[in-house]
């Protein structure tokens, strides 16, 4: 910076102060204004965009499970600035409209400016993983339109997947969620991230990114009291080869809480939430017909 730049840094900032020193008052505001946005961001956007409430670390004093939420257009997340990964993702899903717009493709993955560890594209350039979207492309971009598949590229939506992983099983379970599960329902929640259960391995091309053992997904319906939700829950080991029968990977949602440290839907009544997280069936779902579906690629 050069010294010039610096005098009129330092002069805006001496203005700024005498200001408040003049007119209090203005200060007050400031924290006001601050306050109420703030009070509009936890209270009514985040709510919005969750169902029964956000994800909670078990545990608080465990680092791992700490992160900060950030709300996108069409999807909400905690992200791990730690792990280089996010915790969890959140995102409604409902049939897809008849004339909704296919939107080309972005070329490359973006840098969140919110983010502490500024990962970029080329943060995963030779790695031996792929970008894993969580809140994947084709819903974010034909259900909330340019913004919501922009959001969907930037580099806090994204962790580290093997191809196969990816390209098959991955991209498997976000075709049958978008094509069966949601116009099933109409609506839809989805929660989705990484676990990690082995010792620490982190990318070679940037040692930021933590890597994963598995994924997990966390389907439930969008159900208004006295009717019951109904879940469905998956745990994905990066290990697979692809073609495995998605019926192989259910599980249930207590099994991922154990995994993760994270406590999903903690504003449900505790009497629903705990058949609801102990619950594996995947009839209502229309599993069977979607567990043989073939990959894309």
């Amino acid at each position: 910076m050069s010294k010039q730049s610096s005098f009129n840094s330092f002069k805006h900032l001496f203005t700024l102060m005498r200001l408040i020193y003049r007119h209090p008052s203005l200060l007050l505001l400031g924290l006001l204004l601050g306050a109420g946005d703030y009070g509009y961001e936890v209270k009514i956007a985040r709510p919005a965009m969750l169902y029964q409430g956000e994800p909670r670390p078990v545990a608080g004093h465990n680092i791992d499970t700490w992160f900060r939420v950030l709300r996108n257009h069409g999807f909400i997340l905690g992200y791990s600035d730690w792990r280089g990964n996010p915790l969890w993702v959140e995102y409604a899903l409902t049939p897809v409209p008849e004339h909704a717009p296919s939107l080309k493709r972005p070329n490359r993955f973006s840098t969140d400016w919110r983010s502490l560890n500024r990962l970029d594209h080329d943060s995963y350039q030779k790695s031996g993983y792929d970008r894993g979207h969580m809140a994947p492309n084709y819903a974010m971009g034909h259900l909330y339109g340019k913004q919501g598949q922009a959001d969907s590229f930037l580099m806090t939506n994204v962790t580290p997947q093997k191809a196969h992983l990816n390209q098959k099983v991955w991209e498997r379970l976000e075709e049958a969620e978008i094509d069966t599960f949601a116009p099933l329902f109409g609506k839809i929640w989805v929660v989705t991230g990484p676990v990690f259960s082995g010792s620490v391995e982190r990318l070679s091309s940037d040692w930021k990114v933590e890597i994963p053992d598995a994924f997990f997904k966390l389907y439930i319906t969008a159900a208004k009291p006295p009717e019951k939700p109904r879940v469905l829950a998956f745990l994905v080991p990066q290990t697979v080869q692809g073609h495995e029968p998605l019926a192989q990977f259910v599980t249930t949602i207590d099994a991922i809480e154990a995994q993760t440290g994270l406590d999903f839907f903690a504003d449900l009544d505790d009497t629903v939430e705990n058949a609801l997280e102990a619950s594996q069936d995947g009839q209502p779902w229309h599993l069977q017909a979607v567990s043989q579906l073939p990959a894309r690629y």
